[in-house]
């Protein structure tokens, strides 16, 4: 079952939203577009759901935990139908007032209990909300009908999301972080075939690391007196381009990841 912590007073608030659809407050919980703060959090989602979406085409998905609405409806575009199910009240009116496609709808629900069959589940950036991962799991594969079947999962590494010497993040919401292996055994426990990609910084985001890594850029802009400006700039600026996703099978580092993204077969 999703935890509800208690939640903090929201610092920022979705911008021009369509008529009769109510903007949702940046909790932590989740994250959201039309908030150029939060720009960063969203792209590093939004290109999973991207590179999920050829993966789809012409498939019945359901879209667990879909938050604000913006991943179906992306999925959507790609696949035969998309159902996103989602238990905040507020998210859930959201997304079923903001996104409309004949081939879209939202359902308010558990990912628990939601047990609609389909071709497809995606399930990102959530596993690490959940109090039983295992039980979400094992629902969602005898949930899969069809010869393509497939769940797409997604978690932070805890590795790189944490603060250096710091076991976990700080993020109220999350009750379990993952490395890699620890990932990878969880989907496997469950799932007959597994194969886990990363995600990683690209394009500005990548030399963005590189100057922080070796030209102490953090007391360059500090000393400058340019860190707010020069923030302002490129975070509204980042794009799905900045990031890329590596499959394990190329040797790739996967401790060295911002996020991992399963696909999981029976």
């Amino acid at each position: 079952m999703l935890e509800d912590p208690p939640q903090p007073t929201p610092l920022f608030v979705q911008r021009e939203q369509p008529p009769g659809v109510p903007p949702l407050a940046l909790t932590g919980e989740r994250t959201l577009p039309d908030v150029p703060e939060e720009n960063y959090w969203y792209r590093r989602h939004l290109v999973v759901y991207e590179w999920v979406r050829p993966r789809v085409t012409a498939l019945r998905v359901v879209d667990m935990a879909s938050g604000e609405g913006y991943g179906a409806d992306l999925l959507a575009r790609s696949a035969r139908s998309v159902t996103g199910v989602e238990a905040n009240p507020e998210a859930f009116e959201h997304a079923r007032l903001k996104y409309a496609r004949p081939n879209l709808r939202f359902e308010r629900s558990m990912v628990e209990v939601y047990a609609e069959p389909c071709d497809a589940i995606a399930f990102l950036q959530t596993i690490e909300h959940v109090r039983d991962p295992d039980a979400v799991l094992e629902h969602f594969r005898a949930m899969l009908r069809g010869p393509r079947a497939v769940v797409f999962v997604s978690t932070p590494n805890v590795l790189t999301l944490a603060p250096a010497g710091a076991e976990r993040s700080d993020n109220p919401w999350h009750l379990t972080e993952y490395r890699a292996g620890e990932f990878r055994a969880l989907c496997a426990a469950h799932f007959g075939h597994v194969e886990v990609y990363g995600l990683y910084h690209a394009r500005k985001l990548r030399l963005h690391e590189w100057a922080l890594r070796h030209a102490r850029w953090d007391d360059v802009h500090a000393r400058l007196r340019i860190t707010k400006p020069f923030y302002d700039r490129l975070v509204p600026a980042i794009s799905e381009r900045d990031f890329v996703l590596r499959s394990e099978r190329a040797g790739t580092d996967l401790d060295a990841a911002l996020d991992f993204v399963a696909v999981c077969r029976p």
